[in-house]
């Protein structure tokens, strides 16, 4: 859902003169920019609801997370893949996409049958989409990477295991041929007999045909090329050779006379023959309707590999949707809720309304099996029949949710109470659940759009007082202060946001008020942040291409040459302006020919501002432009390196040296170096490697980079002259961020004055400085400390040091609970592992063995390694034997 829209009423032919100046009228030379009037501020600015997020989103996600890991302890095998489900979407609900990630990892590799490995690993090479390249460079250095390719479905399913069918041979008759229209089989009569039980009755026992040379076969569907691979199987158990058309017919056949190791083989040499999904959408309805495994299964992995493509084919859609429980069973055997639980995500992702994704819900429910699947259905399929605007059958998905303990589900049923014209329903409902329970800030969020604008601002004051990580409150409040032509508070209320969380939606409402106050400069600047994040975005509630309106505003913005756009990059990098110099980057990239370089850049600037998604893409894009191979085997490097594969990263730098001594080469194994090995003579090597980087040609910007890190080294190495000397030349060349470093040698010099008043000028010379006054917090005294650490919570929320600290103090003074309300307040909104042991740690200093216990579990769901979070699990384990 887009966060900034025009009035109800407002089509997309209107929208070229929507803007306050009417500066949208320039467009195709309808208008001059003078004419027409600028309707009011007020019919331009629109905030919409917050959305319903479909998502499980459990009250206390902690005591959930906790009774996942208890159970995991103790549970069968089989059900283990189910409870990391669990913990995956306790995870999505709380937007911890690499936690979600870990824990559907956790799924496939605790996965008891092939089916479940089929799911969860088909599920996460969809998550993986895009970043298959990954394994080509990995294959390049000689790594494979292929760990979700396709499954050797036969090889993993049981043979069949009945039993020899016990015979009379005493039979004179050796032989039997078996006429099928005008052509004789013949056949070895015991070897015949002995497929199947039924086989074995009729040429052996009391039935007529057991005195019979010549049987006739012509009506049980079998052609004479068809009885003859039979007769052939059943001298070799092999059935090479068959066509897929008789294997179909064998099968049928099989089925009908209780052949099970015919039946098992067809089965199997089917499914090792199905290699394309329209391959897999003719057999499948063979396999479902034979009851044949491994065939379904092979099909099945077809369709899960080609996700999301597959589900854009209405045949295979069709398969799946009309699956009834028997033919789940045959297809994926006990994890069909899992199954479904992909393929309406996947669904969900393309298109939230479409028929197909509902009909996937209605599966997803049937498939449930117990009160914590139904509930996550429920309101799935709730918030999708809302979008539908299927507003009864909603109302019944979203009460049934709510009835197996999903409170969120009464976001649903407000709104709809809204919808019907009672606001005091929803209102009269939420506030019974704010006073039933441990309040939440999307709570207040909800309720707030049920009262008047007082208390309305009220509630979402608190909102943003329990959960500051939601858009929504500061949004109305900006919005609401811009119409009441406040302009410096409204735009300090979305700053407040945009300083610690890089939300489309609330750069997206500052560019609108850039443009109502007719400062294009800022507005261009937004937007070009925008699309730097996601090229594609819509503004106007998806009505208009982000894109045009940048090439509209760009029409009232003097351009910069090249000179010009590298000195705007060049201040906004040296004041910490993140924002500001991706829009400059993104300029730059419409007409400088060096793009790799820019690429890199961008991505750099995106790491900062914690978008690693957007990063990747703009390494990857840095790499599709270099300029030369050394330059692409850098960018290769640190695509290794970011997604973990260090070593490969260093080998990739390496190369590059080894073809030219460049700047960014010698940095990249400098820093891989760095981070990977633990020895600490590896120091040396890394500061040579960054000498050797300083030597090279490259533009200021990276080279304060390279003093700064090289300034750490020198720091760790306790070389403090050295370092100081790092600093103070990064410094000369405007890298910013050296006083923090510079601060760090002032300390272990003694000098905490110093070290307070370099960090003070970082303060002074940063835009974004949440990070440096929790830096500046560290020389000075508590009282300062609090006030610093203070600032720290108002500038960036999602910051833990200054819980902790303040945690700690209370703790110090012998204000237990006060301390557990500080970590408390921290962790209903961020599932945070050091928050989590610091509190587990108060709760058994006070005997709450329970509560020790709880947030011990659930820390342990977001770290299960945690040394020290193990051996404190352990300790208060044994306290509650």
């Amino acid at each position: 859902m887009r966060t900034f829209l025009p009035s109800e009423s407002c089509k997309e032919a209107q929208l070229n003169a929507l803007n306050p100046q009417s500066w949208l009228q320039v467009e195709r030379g309808k208008l001059s920019k003078s004419s027409s009037q600028s309707p009011s501020i007020e019919s331009f600015i629109k905030v919409p609801e917050p959305p319903i997020l479909p998502f499980f989103k459990p009250v206390d996600y902690v005591e959930v997370l906790a009774q996942i890991h208890e159970e995991l302890e103790s549970c069968p095998a089989h059900l283990r893949s189910n409870l990391y489900l669990l913990q995956y979407q306790v995870f999505k609900g709380l937007g911890e996409v690499k936690l979600m990630r870990r824990s559907l990892r956790s799924a496939w590799m605790k996965a008891s049958t092939v089916h479940e490995r089929l799911i969860f690993g088909a599920w996460l090479r969809y998550e993986k989409q895009g970043e298959e390249f990954i394994s080509d460079l990995l294959s390049s250095c000689g790594k494979c990477a292929k760990e979700f390719g396709l499954i050797d479905i036969a090889s993993e399913l049981p043979t069949d295991s009945t039993g020899d069918v016990v015979m009379n041979e005493n039979q004179i008759l050796r032989t039997v041929s078996f006429w099928i229209e005008d052509e004789k089989v013949e056949c070895d009569r015991q070897k015949i007999a002995g497929l199947s039980e039924p086989f074995n009755a009729m040429l052996n026992g009391c039935f007529t045909e057991s005195h019979c040379q010549d049987i006739d076969l012509s009506r049980n569907n079998i052609s004479p090329s068809g009885m003859r691979a039979i007769s052939d199987f059943s001298l070799t158990g092999s059935l090479n050779g068959a066509p897929p058309k008789l294997l179909l017919e064998i099968l049928v056949f099989a089925n009908i006379f209780c052949c099970e190791k015919l039946k098992d083989a067809c089965d199997r040499k089917l499914a090792s023959l199905v290699s394309c999904r329209q391959d897999a959408v003719e057999l499948m309805e063979y396999a479902l309707e034979e009851n044949s495994p491994v065939l379904a299964a092979s099909c099945l992995q077809v369709f899960l590999h080609e996700l999301p493509d597959s589900l854009n084919d209405n045949e295979v859609v069709e398969l799946l949707c009309n699956a009834n429980s028997q033919y789940r069973s045959i297809m994926v055997g006990a994890a069909s809720f899992s199954l479904y639980c992909l393929l309406s995500e996947v669904a969900m992702n393309q298109d939230p309304c479409s028929d197909k994704t509902a009909i996937l819900l209605e599966k997803l429910i049937e498939c449930a099996e117990t009160d914590r699947q139904r509930l996550v259905a429920y309101h799935q399929l709730g918030c999708v029949k809302f979008r539908r605007k299927e507003y009864n059958v909603a109302e019944k998905f979203f009460e049934a949710a709510l009835n197996a303990g999903h409170v969120y589900s009464v976001v649903g049923l407000a709104r709809l109470g809204g919808i019907k014209g009672d606001k005091t329903w929803g209102y009269d409902k939420l506030s019974s659940v704010i006073s039933s329970v441990t309040p939440l800030g999307w709570m207040y969020q909800e309720r707030s759009l049920y009262c008047e604008d007082e208390k309305s601002w009220e509630d979402l004051e608190k909102a943003t007082e329990l959960d500051p990580t939601l858009t929504y409150p500061y949004m109305y409040r900006a919005a609401s202060l811009m119409k009441k032509q406040n302009v410096e508070a409204a735009l300090a209320e979305v700053n407040r946001v945009l300083g610690f969380k890089l939300a489309l939606e609330c750069l997206e409402l500052r560019f609108f008020f850039y443009l109502s106050l007719e400062d294009y400069k800022a507005a261009l600047c937004d937007v070009q942040a925008i699309l730097t994040l996601s090229p594609d975005y819509r503004m106007f509630e998806g009505r208009v291409a982000a894109s045009q309106l940048r090439t509209l505003v760009r029409e009232h913005v003097d351009n910069w040459t090249t000179a010009d756009c590298w000195l705007q990059l060049y201040d906004r990098w040296s004041s910490v302006d993140d924002i500001g110099s991706l829009s400059v980057v993104y300029q730059m990239l419409e007409s400088d020919p060096a793009k790799g370089v820019l690429y890199f850049r961008q991505s750099l600037l995106l790491l900062r501002l914690n978008c690693p998604e957007a990063a990747m893409r703009s390494l990857q894009l840095a790499r599709q432009h270099a300029s030369s191979e050394h330059e692409q085997l850098v960018y290769e490097g640190w695509i290794l390196y970011d997604t973990g594969h260090c070593e490969e990263g260093l080998r990739k730098a390496e190369e590059s040296i080894n073809l030219k001594r460049s700047f960014e080469a010698f940095f990249l194994k400098a820093y891989a170096l760095a981070d990977s090995s633990q020895d600490p003579s590896c120091s040396s090597t890394v500061i040579s490697l960054l000498e050797e980087a300083l030597k090279c040609p490259s533009d200021r910007l990276r080279k304060g980079q390279a003093l700064n890190n090289l300034g750490s080294v020198y720091v760790d190495c306790l070389k403090l002259d050295l370092a100081a000397d790092c600093y103070i030349n990064a410094l000369k060349i405007r890298h910013t961020r050296a006083h923090q470093g510079l601060a760090r040698v002032h300390y272990l010099r003694d000098d905490k004055v110093a070290a307070y008043n370099e960090m003070t000028k970082l303060i002074e010379k940063a835009q974004n400085n949440a990070s440096a006054y929790e830096k500046r917090s560290e020389y000075c005294e508590r009282e300062l400390t609090k006030a610093d650490l203070e600032m720290v919570t108002r500038l960036d929320p999602l910051r833990v040091y200054p819980y902790r600290y303040r945690a700690a103090v209370l703790m110090d003074n012998h204000k237990e609970k006060e301390a557990i309300a500080e970590l408390s307040r921290a962790i209903a909104f961020r599932a945070d592992l050091h928050l989590l042991h610091l509190r587990a740690a108060f709760h058994e200093h006070i005997g709450d063995v329970l509560g020790a216990l709880r947030d011990c579990r659930a820390a342990l769901s977001v770290d299960p390694n945690h040394q020290e979070m193990l051996e404190l699990h352990s300790r208060v384990n044994c306290q509650e034997l």
